[in-house]
């Protein structure tokens, strides 16, 4: 209770994330007298990020930069376009079909919002779409980034929970497409009922050219994928060859990529992997002092007494990881939780842990559009210039489809494992 005391005063302070875990290890340490455990406080604050694996976060953030500064998402966006067709609310289609195609690069939802935000809501207010739809459409787009491969997420609980990253990256896609099929259901209904604009039909040459144009681009995501579903490539490797390919792309192919711009790219992609890797340092050193007293053992025999059944125990993970979700970031909540909770799923419920890693990371994503914290959901709000509230009321339909896929996975298991098995 000391622990819990101590990181939610200093969280509701105001102080960052990964200070607040890293304060709250020392103070905990210091009010329960055992200070002979900062002989080893610096020893597990770098042992937290010394795994391969996590090589693979500040790689896709490369990429994602790479193909912003050099042309290559502006093409898979105007190759989306091509799909969707002279529909009502063409452009709301081609926003999520685009989100899709880039959250098989990008892997972060944070960073998928902003970009997409930039070029999307604009656009689609362009066309006569309200701002808060559009706000909303390319924000709801953004929860698709951690549950289809690649995901920030999964690397992170493949780190935690010691299995395949690959593996990981297999079981979100049916889930992925679940909510993919779910938002589009949502965009019809939305469309009947708004009445929203139909997309300007493309001549056959324009289609042509977009679809040609965009091939090239789609490669990335064919080289990461590909090259981790056949294992010509673990994922830290697959995301070095997708950068690779972006750089050849936008510099040689397109001509657009400057040295000077892949060198900010670099830059930017080193910046913010070095937030999330902080976090999964500090994130580390208190879930070490978790353990130290003993919480997770507390933990499990209070939830074995509650239900023997696993579903329930997947529901009460679910109400505990949506409530979590709205008060602090998906990469930090996963980095803590999970460690607490893994073991309980897996040995006391034989829970399978990509099914368990698949249902932890579609919950906190929902925590990116809930207030108050709500990231994703800042981020939106400011690209379209309409305050928070309204972007969270617009984007509502799309919280309700993804908490139905939510359920749907936590009840059938085979959802997550049918393509790792």
């Amino acid at each position: 209770m000391t622990l819990a005391a101590i990181f939610l005063g200093l969280l509701l302070f105001g102080l960052p994330v990964a200070v607040v875990l890293g304060v709250s290890a020392g103070a905990y340490i210091v009010l329960t007298d055992n200070t002979v455990l900062f002989q080893s406080y610096m020893l597990q604050l770098f042992g937290a990020t010394e795994n391969y694996g996590l090589l693979a976060i500040p790689l896709f953030m490369l990429v994602g930069e790479l193909m912003s500064a050099g042309g290559i998402t502006a093409r898979l966006i105007r190759a989306a376009s091509v799909a969707a067709g002279a529909t009502r609310g063409g452009l709301a289609y081609v926003n999520l079909l685009a989100n899709t195609m880039v959250a098989s690069i990008l892997g972060s939802a944070v960073v998928q919002i902003a970009v997409m935000s930039r070029v999307m809501v604009p656009e689609m207010a362009k066309h006569g779409y309200s701002r808060d739809f559009a706000a909303a459409t390319t924000a709801a787009g953004g929860l698709l980034s951690p549950v289809i491969p690649p995901s920030m997420l999964f690397i992170i609980f493949g780190v935690i929970a010691q299995v395949s990253i690959g593996d990981m990256f297999l079981a979100g896609i049916l889930p992925g497409v679940l909510m993919l099929g779910g938002f589009v259901l949502a965009v019809r209904w939305l469309g009947r009922t708004h009445d929203y604009p139909r997309a300007a039909a493309m001549s056959s040459s324009a289609r042509r050219r977009a679809v040609l144009d965009g091939l090239p681009a789609a490669a990335i995501p064919a080289v990461i994928l590909g090259s981790v579903m056949f294992g010509i490539a673990t994922p830290t490797e697959a995301a070095a060859l997708a950068a690779l390919a972006a750089v050849i792309l936008g510099r040689w192919y397109y001509r657009e990529l400057e040295w000077a711009q892949a060198w900010r790219a670099v830059v930017q992609a080193g910046m913010n992997a070095s937030v999330i890797l902080f976090i999964i340092a500090t994130a580390g050193l208190f879930g070490w002092v978790l353990v130290f007293e003993q919480l997770p053992q507390q933990l499990a025999g209070a939830l074995v007494a509650l239900t023997a059944d696993p579903f329930v125990f997947m529901l009460l993970t679910n109400v505990a990881l949506l409530l979590i979700g709205t008060v602090i970031d998906g990469i930090p909540a996963m980095i803590m939780v999970a460690p607490i909770l893994l073991p309980i799923a897996t040995g006391v419920y034989g829970i399978d842990p990509f099914h368990f890693g698949v249902v932890m990371c579609i919950n906190l994503v929902l925590g990116l559009l809930t207030p108050p914290v709500g990231t994703g959901l800042y981020v939106a709000s400011a690209a379209a210039g309409i305050p928070p509230g309204r972007v969270f009321v617009a984007v509502l339909p799309f919280l309700v489809t993804t908490a139905v896929v939510l359920g749907l996975v936590s009840w059938q298991p085979w959802l997550a494992t049918a393509l790792v098995r």
